[in-house]
């Protein structure tokens, strides 16, 4: 049922082949059975998440969709996500051979990063788990509010040369209220920052997208480095929740590159269609995200999510 499929890097892999429904109603289910690790069936395989070389088939599954790829799956051993307080949050990366992978090549200074955003692309989080010397991957994590909530790990195994990344929809129970997708804007604010965006995503071209930090009304000039870069850029496509994260064009201390005010990255959709764009930057001490929509190739946005009929069983709404 887990059929292996060749993934683009980071700078690929949103096509335009998969949508999933946003809801609106109880979330109460637990997360997906982990079934036994997927066969390897050693055939057809090619590069995974790392922007090494691709080929046609390697769009037809954007990262993160899938929960197992190359005989590796990602098996949540926690139940739902809490709302409020966190909790620890734990999964273990199960490799060809049906056991925890335990070794690990480290990707901008960490051996797994794990991203979790609500199903209607609100509650961004991105987040670093410790791993115990049984395999299981543990972080506090905690849902703003109810909802299903999509899970990715980004990791390279030690015993494969690309990266890997790997999703999975893990509920926070109670009563699930959507939010309409934010309307396009060039700017957004947080903690007193300014962040500008400049720049398209264009269906099936590597597009220059610049994001300029300002606070004040002056520009930041001394970012400070977070996980090997001046910022992080992770977008999500809204629907399916198809996952590219970009890296940006150049790196501290190597001679050109400056710690600001512009942040440059090159992304390839090859998809028209509504993006949630989060960037990642360290300044004085602490990291914030910034978040946009971007719409690609003439797509208009989604409708809003009908609201959910109301019943009296006691539960709060967002």
């Amino acid at each position: 049922m887990n059929t292996p499929t060749r993934m683009a890097g980071y700078a690929l892999g949103l096509a335009a082949v998969f949508t999933a429904a946003l809801g609106a109603g109880k979330v109460v289910g637990g997360p997906e059975p982990v079934p036994p690790a997927a066969a390897h069936d050693g055939g057809g395989h090619a590069d995974g998440e790392s922007g090494a070389g691709h080929d046609s088939a390697a769009a037809e599954v954007p990262g993160g969709l899938q929960v197992a790829q190359e005989g590796y799956r990602l098996a949540p051993v926690s139940g739902a996500l809490p709302v409020g307080e966190p909790a620890p949050f734990r999964f273990r990366i199960v490799g060809p051979d049906g056991e925890a992978v335990t070794d690990f090549t480290p990707t901008h200074d960490k051996e797994l990063h794990l991203i979790a955003v609500r199903r209607d692309l609100t509650g961004f989080q991105h987040v670093h788990p410790t791993m115990a010397a049984d395999g299981t991957w543990s972080v506090p994590l905690a849902a703003g509010a109810p909802g299903q909530y999509r899970i990715f790990t980004d990791f390279q195994p030690a015993a494969r040369d690309e990266a890997l990344t790997l999703g999975v929809d893990v509920p926070a129970r109670g009563d699930y209220r959507p939010v309409p997708l934010a309307a396009p804007e060039r700017t957004a604010t947080v903690d007193g920052y300014t962040v500008t965006l400049a720049g398209d995503l264009v269906p099936g071209t590597s597009a220059k997208l610049t994001l300029s930090v300002s606070k004040d009304g002056r520009p930041v000039t001394d970012l400070q480095p977070y996980l090997a870069a001046y910022g992080h850029l992770v977008a999500l496509r809204d629907g399916d929740l198809a996952y590219l994260h970009v890296h940006p064009d150049g790196e501290p201390g190597d001679g050109k590159t400056a710690p600001g005010p512009d942040i440059t990255f090159y992304a390839e959709i090859p998809s028209a269609g509504a993006y949630r764009l989060f960037l990642d930057f360290q300044h004085a001490g602490k990291v914030r995200t910034a978040a946009f929509t971007a719409v690609a190739g003439g797509a208009e946005l989604p409708p809003a999510p009908a609201a959910p009929a109301h019943d009296d069983d006691g539960h709060s709404h967002d």
